[in-house]
């Protein structure tokens, strides 16, 4: 069992049952025991305790690997004398809250997901209460894994607790502040919002958060937990999820649409009129909400959002745009970074819908991006304006596409370089501009008349790829942008794409 291969960044992911073809299971639930008896070790040296005075919560998605996975966590907790609780059908973000919590308050939680991937897959996150693992502190829980212990844990340490009630509170209490309602009050009485939870777990948001706050939620859509995934992949980034509640919206004639990936830490929504709110859009909607709060700040992004987006945040806000690397991890990182600077950053958010806000333990959270969106259609409603104000000053796009050149070279981090040195060498010879300052790959900016937009081309983080994002502002720049990329890397035989 190589358990090192199931490293993926800052969380653990793997085959957890047979069905696609040509993918075995290498994400067992005797693999998840022995991961999760590694955590309790790594958690206990952090916080300086005996594994036997850990108090750690367990919660799951809708995955049909769930109860298996969860048996070989519990298992490998209790066989540590952790004291252990299962938190049931969860989100991610409530995980982490477990450890914030002061009615748990627990020393660290696991939860079991693989986000928006296929049915056969599933994996841990893990977090304490600084926030979710970094990458190196995953290859230390891997490489510490150890031979499983003789016996039988002893399973009556597993203590059930209902989290998500304390956390559905939270949001409500967060919904009331923000429109300046009391206790008891319904802040979102007169409000048709559709949610679409992709029969992940966030079907909770409207049953448990909007309906008790007066918000009409009919025709919202897949709120019952299904791990096969039967209507859409859970993933504000997929077209067809995308459409599905663009339609149910539609057909309801509802105020705001909201659609969650499978373990609620990313969000998107669509507004009244079908307009979908999603990548640079869902920044820019994000950032003006905290314009006002956060005059000046910075708003962090991946990589590959566009020159409009920058535009909108600095020309029409006043705020400053840093383009940071893509990752999740990546983002956050970078937005805690600058506020102990000095720098006010309350927003860190990638164009996939991950968004982290500083008041909000600089956790990942959709469903307090959602709060927040819900605070702002309720008092633009008292306003008399229209959610689609904050975002009416942002261009539309013409065009987007993506490419990835794969890279054959053995070596492929160190071949990417040195295409990339090349790349902009051979750009600004041809007197092309390249953005200053790109801490990933190397972008170019056009605005003439003869080609407007920007392209970016990187090395992927984990594979031996070259993504390539472009983006024309007219018909025919994205093809002149192409033609371009592939006469800046003529001769690199090393590169394979077919387009």
């Amino acid at each position: 069992m190589n358990i090192r291969s199931l490293a993926n960044g800052s969380d653990v992911r793997g085959i957890a049952i047979e069905g696609v073809p040509g993918e075995h299971v290498n994400l067992t639930p005797e693999a998840a025991s022995l991961i999760a008896e590694s955590f309790s070790r790594w958690l206990g040296k952090k916080h300086h305790k005996e594994t036997t005075e850990l108090r750690i919560g367990v919660g799951h998605d809708s995955r049909i690997t769930a109860d298996a996975i969860g048996i070989g966590v519990f298992s490998g907790l209790a066989s540590m004398g952790v004291k252990v609780y299962d938190c049931g059908l969860v989100s991610t973000p409530s995980m982490f809250m477990t450890t914030v919590f002061p009615e748990f308050a627990f020393d660290g939680s696991i939860m079991i997901t693989a986000s928006h991937l296929p049915y056969n897959r599933n994996g841990l996150k893990f977090f304490d209460r600084d926030g979710g693992l970094e990458h190196e502190d995953i290859d230390a829980i891997l490489a510490d894994v150890k031979e499983p212990h003789p016996g039988l844990p002893d399973l009556s340490l597993v203590s059930k607790a209902d989290t998500l009630s304390v956390y559905c509170a939270h949001l409500r209490d967060t919904i009331r502040k923000g429109v300046g309602a009391g206790e008891g009050e319904l802040p979102l009485k007169g409000l048709h919002v559709v949610v679409d939870a992709g029969n992940g777990a966030g079907g909770f948001f409207a049953k448990e958060v909007l309906d008790p706050l007066g918000a009409d939620t009919s025709g919202s859509q897949f709120l019952e937990p299904d791990g096969m995934f039967p209507n859409h992949i859970p993933n504000p980034e997929n077209k067809q999820a995308m459409e599905s509640i663009r339609s149910a919206v539609l057909a309801n004639h509802a105020d705001l649409g909201i659609i969650f990936d499978t373990d609620v830490d990313r969000m998107s929504c669509v507004l009244p009129d079908g307009n979908e709110v999603n990548r640079d859009k869902i920044i820019a909607m994000m950032a003006a909400i905290l314009a006002k709060d956060y005059p000046g700040g910075t708003i962090v992004t991946d990589s590959v959002t566009s020159d409009r987006l920058t535009r909108f945040i600095e020309g029409k806000l006043g705020m400053h745009h840093l383009r940071y690397m893509r990752g999740y991890k990546n983002v956050i990182n970078k937005q805690i970074e600058l506020n102990k600077a000095g720098i006010v950053t309350p927003l860190a958010i990638e164009t996939s819908g991950h968004g982290a806000l500083s008041e909000n333990y600089y956790l990942d959270d959709g469903a307090f991006m959602a709060v927040k969106i819900l605070i702002a259609l309720a008092l633009a409603k008292k306003e008399g304006r229209a959610l689609a104000s904050y975002i009416e000053d942002l261009p539309d796009g013409f065009e987007e596409r993506e490419y990835r050149f794969r890279i054959t070279a053995e070596d492929f981090r160190s071949y990417g370089k040195e295409v990339l040195a090349a790349f902009e060498e051979r750009a600004r010879a041809e007197g092309w501009y390249v953005v200053p300052n790109s801490y990933e790959g190397i972008r170019l900016s056009f605005d003439d008349e003869n080609l407007k937009g920007w392209l970016l081309l990187r090395v992927s983080l984990h594979d031996p790829q070259m993504p390539l994002n472009i983006e024309g502002a007219r018909p025919g720049d994205c093809d002149r942008m192409l033609a371009l990329v592939k006469h800046l890397l003529e001769g690199f035989d090393g590169l394979s794409a077919s387009f």
